[in-house]
């Protein structure tokens, strides 16, 4: 068995992102969650250095219209 551990997210999320995952090659949450992760620290690994001004930016706008921010 893998080693693994348990992250928290609000049912909200983790509700919304169960329907983006109808119909893809994403059998549950925790698949879907685990690409997005890997694919990030993917990213960081080849010596990206943290979000441009511009991704910064579109988080900001995604968490105001998720209601985490305003």
């Amino acid at each position: 068995m893998a080693n693994i551990t348990t992250v928290s997210i609000p049912k909200p999320l983790a509700n919304k992102i169960r329907e983006l995952c109808k119909g893809t090659g994403f059998s549950s949450l925790s698949s879907f969650v685990v690409y997005v992760l890997r694919q990030i620290a993917s990213e960081k690994s080849k010596g990206e250095k943290g979000f441009s001004k511009k991704d910064e930016e579109i988080v900001k706008q995604r968490l105001r219209s998720l209601g985490y921010i305003e």
